[in-house]
């Protein structure tokens, strides 16, 4: 069941407005340097902190102690400074004296080995001994602070799954036995779908089951296994949440509970559609990525953020102002990135932009890991940028963008946690395919070819959209495939990427051909059927490594060998020396079959992003041409694009709207390094980063032209 969305309020007069803010750890420093900190806070227009997060040994030095003045202490300095807490249950670290005296709550590895403490949620999630402690602390924290007015909302636990996403402990064989037991009813059915009479794998009794633990340098693990163990694993935290949750809700039932999910397109540990359900209000922690593609990725990820939060407001928990110090490469921000970043957040959706963390650590693993206020301290470049973004989210704050509703694609490219974990599989066809990653590139085609996709979950509601994309979607229930069949009947455009619906939910794979989803069902709305796959790579010395298509795209992975039905519309077809060597010479690639009212698309092969948008604004147009009623543009909304063009106005910017009771918010947001002008409905002017207005006499009336530079944004207001 869906929780209603509740959404936490600030010390504010009305209780409204954009949450600026981030972690803050005061035990950390000298109570002297508190003071210091809510004056620079205030400064900044600091509204709201995240408090206590990894502070469980402060708050219980001992077993059986509790020390909450500290705590008392700040909470109510920033209460009268008017800066709202949301408050942890600090549970994502135990302090060291549990884990010394409780060893037993360590995880295990699939090796056997202990995973020690001293790091971040070195803890089962079936533990009982941790749960009965962690719930103890849940319900002192909820006791003392339930009608404490500056605590506004509830941080549950720490991005779950951070370091104990699998565990292979005593206690996790227990309690997967009993989660096979409820999800199959009968030891029969288990065995039916885990297909364990291949290999000698049938059991006799849950008490058989066994965990996919180490089983030697060259095994494989039972896929069905591996899938069940994952969705396993996602549940157990997601119980372990709930528990904590419920603790805080019937001591504190007026205050909003959350915690903040991990979703970028380089990480999606959760099935977090089914953990959406289970908060009051979405939240994410998001780290960019280097690199050309650092916006586009920052809107994929949050595509799928607000889709989760079915287009509520969503809260950005964690960012960085600038580079991060666990990665390899730890790049800062550029100029204008801090403000374009978070802005951009708003723009997808975001009702709060908080960070990691307020004053940069002098110590311990994080310490290089940039904050709001760092090394330097207040007289730095950074802190100014800083404050500069309060100004700029308290403005907007003004202007009513809190409460405002991000306006939806025509198009969703649909997402599924199981088919990414199902990508990692090392027993699939090629061990290179990467569900999350194949969206993101669906994604940045939309924009390289003047569209706006939606990244949707598998599981949500898409049936309002015009089109649904599945790029990789390796996994796919019958259940879904009708859905998909109904969709394209009634109307709809489905388009089905190369290694989609080959397993059903069990990993079986469906006969007939591929793709078997749906007994057939998905073959007979793409009119094709595919009988093997081709797959490439440099591992093959010698030998061809890409494949051309009639329409000169190139294809480097991944390529099926098909038949198609009479009535079906071949859009291209392999072609060349490397489609000769395999025999796929005149074989399609892509094809078009009309369904119903509706067509269905199949791109039988791999393609870069830039092939990828060529073929959405050329091949597929027609059908494409009403699937982004967010973004009106004097031109054509599809660009005739070629590979390594450069991009014209509209694919240049990232557009999005926001509506709501106080007006009409659009975000222009600059993609690349090259300057644009663009064309824009008249309106207040908010927020201008490197963006200057431009002779405006020959536009058309009610259009005013800006220029924007490398990480310019615009957001203007319109009456509603």
């Amino acid at each position: 069941m869906q929780r209603k969305h509740a959404w936490p309020s600030l010390l504010t007069a009305n209780g409204k407005g954009i949450a600026y803010g981030g972690d803050y750890n005061p035990d950390q420093w000298p109570e002297e340097v508190w003071d210091e900190d809510i004056r620079l806070m205030k400064q900044a227009k600091v509204n709201v902190v995240a408090l206590g997060i990894f502070s469980w040994d402060r708050i219980q030095p001992a077993e059986g102690e509790w020390d909450f003045a500290w705590l008392d202490r700040i909470i109510n300095k920033l209460g009268d400074a008017g800066i709202s807490v949301d408050l942890a249950s600090a549970t994502a670290s135990a302090p060291i004296w549990l884990y010394n005296k409780y060893p037993e709550v360590l995880p295990q590895d699939k090796y056997g080995h202990v995973i020690n403490a001293g790091s971040r949620q070195s803890w089962r999630p079936t533990s009982p001994v941790f749960k009965r402690f962690a719930l103890a602390l849940c319900k002192a924290l909820a006791e003392r602070y339930a009608d404490n007015p500056t605590v506004t909302a509830w941080h549950i636990g720490n991005e779950y799954g951070w370091n104990n996403r699998e565990d292979y402990s005593d206690d996790a064989l227990r309690e997967f036995r009993l989660w096979c037991a409820r999800k199959y009813g009968s030891i029969d059915a288990l065995n039916k779908a885990w297909g364990s009479s291949f290999w000698s794998q049938e059991v006799h009794s849950f008490d058989d089951v066994l965990l996919p633990r180490h089983m030697g340098p060259d095994s494989m693990v039972n896929p069905s296994q591996q899938l069940d163990f994952e969705r396993f694993g996602n549940d157990m935290l997601l119980e372990f949440y709930k528990a904590e949750r419920d603790v805080i809700a019937e001591i504190s039932p007026d205050k909003p509970c959350t915690t903040n999910f991990m979703i970028s397109t380089d990480q999606c540990a959760m099935d977090y559609a089914q953990w959406g359900r289970e908060v009051d209000f979405v939240s994410n922690d998001h780290y960019f990525h280097e690199g050309e593609s650092h916006l586009d990725e920052l809107a994929c990820s949050d595509s799928l953020v607000s889709s989760i939060a079915e287009r509520n407001p969503w809260y950005l928990m964690e960012h960085s102002t600038s580079a991060v110090q666990w990665k390899p490469l730890n790049a800062r921000k550029r100029h204008g990135e801090l403000l374009r970043d978070s802005l951009a957040h708003v723009a997808m959706g975001a009702d709060a932009i908080n960070f990691f963390q307020w004053r940069q650590s002098a110590f311990g693993a994080e310490a290089f890991h940039s904050a709001m206020l760092p090394h330097a301290g207040e007289h730095s470049k950074l802190f100014e940028r800083v404050c500069e973004l309060g100004e700029a989210l308290d403005m907007l704050s003004s202007a009513g963008v809190p409460g405002s509703t991000l306006v939806s694609s025509g198009t969703a490219i649909l997402f599924s946690a199981q088919s990414e974990w199902a990508t990692r599989c090392q027993t699939l066809p090629s061990n290179k395919l990467n569900h999350w990653h194949d969206v993101r590139d669906w994604y940045r085609a939309f924009l390289d070819a003047g569209s706006r996709a939606d990244v949707v979950p598998l599981s949500a509601h898409w049936e309002g959209y015009s089109t649904v994309v599945l790029p990789t979607m390796l996994v796919l229930s019958n259940e879904d495939a009708y859905r998909l069949k109904t969709f394209a009947a009634e109307g709809g455009t489905v388009i089905v990427g190369y290694a989609s619906g080959l397993v059903d939910e069990q990993f079986h794979v469906g006969l007939g051909g591929y793709p078997g989803a749906g007994d057939g069902v998905l073959r007979d709305m793409l009119g094709i059927r595919g009988e093997e796959f081709n797959i490439l790579g440099d591992e093959a010395q010698g030998e061809t490594r890409e494949i051309s298509l009639s329409n000169g795209m190139v294809t480097r992975l991944w390529q099926n060998d098909i038949d198609v039905v009479p009535d079906a519309d071949v859009l291209a077809t392999y072609e060349g020396e490397g489609a000769e060597e395999w025999e796929l010479q005149g074989v399609p690639a892509i094809t078009s079959h009309a369904y119903g009212d509706g067509k269905a698309i199949f791109v039988g092969c791999d393609l870069k992003c830039e092939d990828i948008a060529r073929l959405i604004s050329k091949e597929l147009s027609e059908v494409l041409t009403n699937t982004s009623s967010s973004i009106d543009y004097a031109t054509s909304e599809f660009e005739d694009i070629d590979a390594g063009a450069n991009r014209s106005v509209n694919n240049a910017i990232l557009h999005t709207v926001r509506k709501g009771e106080n007006g009409i918010f659009d975000f222009y947001i600059v993609r690349g390094n090259s300057p644009v002008e663009v064309s824009v409905e008249a309106g207040t002017v908010l927020v201008a980063q490197h963006c200057t207005q431009v002779d405006s006499s020959a536009q058309p009336d009610h259009q005013t032209r800006y220029a924007l530079q490398c990480n310019g944004i615009l957001i203007t207001k319109r009456q509603a």
